[in-house]
């Protein structure tokens, strides 16, 4: 028989989660897995960790009131864990280094390549065999179909980090801007989509700024016009508090991955610190009406 959590432990779980999400319904449903004491298994120091290396402990959680609809990837920030990462994301917001738009590009290309092979260990995976000169070797490889989406013309090189680790994917592209007005409000506007269908596919959507994350919403209407995908991933470098709350209540089913989040979003909605104009740093200034 399997034991069961003393009520100490389900606090610690249920503390650690609510300081990472911070949504009303998810909370009452981890008061009430409290209340039930079921059984998920060991728990680590790091939940984190924990939740990252076990995806499918959301089975566990089906007797409560059916099947659990929380996600537990639904945020996940990579400063909150020391990697080389912070090295990139401190490159791009760097005013003296973010001077040299070719290591701009370079380092939101690696800053993806990094969210590209942490996504990588959210994918379905099958037992496969491959051949080699002296033998057959056993290995599990990744089953879902990927497509890459990206928002222009900031994504670009972002896209290019995730499709250097995702080479046989499909992708998508989609322009989306603010309009700007002489009374200083804008407004976001779609102009060029190209996309394949999406059915059943895992797709991972780049922007590099999520500031109030009305771009990326309406990007992510827009995609959903093109099939029921497995799995949305939206990858953010910067992300403002305000952006995120916005795109996770309007999008509950998705995961969110950001390289850090920043608290202050301003009265033009750029992000502070963040790293300025992302578009213009990778590609130059442009004319704005």
């Amino acid at each position: 028989m399997k034991p069961k959590l003393r009520s100490d432990q389900w606090v610690s779980v249920f503390c650690s989660i609510k300081s990472r999400f911070c949504q009303t319904d998810q909370i009452n449903f981890f008061r009430k897995l409290i209340q039930s004491r079921i059984y998920i298994g060991r728990i680590t120091q790091n939940l984190e960790s924990f939740i990252l290396l076990k995806p499918s402990l959301s089975l566990a959680f089906t007797s409560v009131e059916g099947p659990s609809t929380f996600n537990y990837y639904m945020v996940k920030n990579l400063s909150d864990t020391n990697s080389i990462a912070n090295k990139f994301v401190a490159q791009l917001r760097d005013v003296n280094i973010q001077k040299d738009s070719l290591r701009f590009r370079r380092n939101l290309e690696r800053l993806g390549e990094i969210i590209a092979f942490e996504i990588s260990k959210t994918l379905k995976y099958e037992n496969k065999e491959v051949e080699t000169p002296l033998g057959i070797a056993e290995i599990q490889l990744p089953v879902q179909p990927v497509i890459l989406a990206s928002i222009l013309r900031a994504g670009l090189p972002f896209h290019q980090g995730f499709l250097n680790y995702f080479d046989d994917a499909g992708n998508a592209f989609i322009s989306a801007y603010r309009k700007h007005h002489k009374d200083g409000t804008f407004e976001i506007e779609l102009g060029y989509v190209s996309c394949p269908d999406l059915t059943g596919a895992v797709v991972v959507v780049t922007d590099p700024m999520l500031a109030t994350g009305a771009s990326m919403n309406l990007a992510l209407e827009e995609l959903r016009q093109h099939g029921k995908a497995a799995k949305i991933h939206v990858v953010t470098a910067i992300a403002s508090r305000q952006g995120l709350n916005y795109l996770k209540k309007n999008n509950p089913d998705i995961c969110i991955w950001m390289g850090a989040l920043d608290e202050e979003l301003t009265a033009k909605s750029y992000i502070v610190p963040g790293l300025g104009d992302a578009g213009d740093l990778a590609y130059g200034p442009k004319m704005q009406e």
